[in-house]
């Protein structure tokens, strides 16, 4: 009975494996997707709360409107290839980086407010942002988990060269 507990146990564990970082790359991809996909559709030139911002180094050399287009783009591709799996590290790289940019140009003067002002023109503080910076922290030690681009093409690379060796 034992083993049988122990077993049914392991095969459980098997299949919820990964479904964490899978969770996790698809709600971080639909935030950043929805920011980058906004900033996007305003158009080329920045707004004037972005244009009056002050970029840290080595941004501050660029435009604003060259930082907002640049912000759009990464957001929308890097969370596309989150939501895959593909090249999960590298989008969770780029993400923290695009996160630590917003939080140092607009939440952290704001405070560690969050979820009270999301919506409101108070704006947003540095917890969600932190929040959503510690989960790319997951997915850039860990990959993009079981259920993921990353994962199949390993997994085929390594079947590829057994047949091969």
């Amino acid at each position: 009975m034992k083993n049988f507990y122990l077993s049914s146990l392991a095969k459980l564990r098997d299949a919820v494996d990964g479904l964490g970082l899978l969770a996790m790359r698809i709600w971080l991809a639909q935030e950043f997707f929805i920011a980058g996909w906004m900033k996007l559709s305003y158009g080329r030139h920045a707004p004037e709360w972005f244009a009056g911002l002050s970029f840290p180094l080595p941004l501050n050399f660029l435009s604003a409107d060259l930082n907002w287009l640049a912000a759009g783009i990464g957001e929308t591709l890097l969370s596309a290839l989150l939501l895959l799996g593909f090249q999960a590290r590298f989008a969770s790289l780029g993400l923290l980086f695009i996160t630590w940019v917003a939080v140092y140009t607009v939440h952290f003067d704001l405070g560690f407010a969050g979820w009270d002002q999301i919506e409101t023109e108070a704006g947003q503080g540095f917890k969600l942002p932190l929040m959503m910076a510690c989960m790319l922290l997951a997915t850039l030690t860990q990959g993009g988990g079981r259920w993921s681009a990353d994962n199949i093409v390993c997994r085929l690379l390594r079947r590829v060269r057994l047949q091969t060796a």
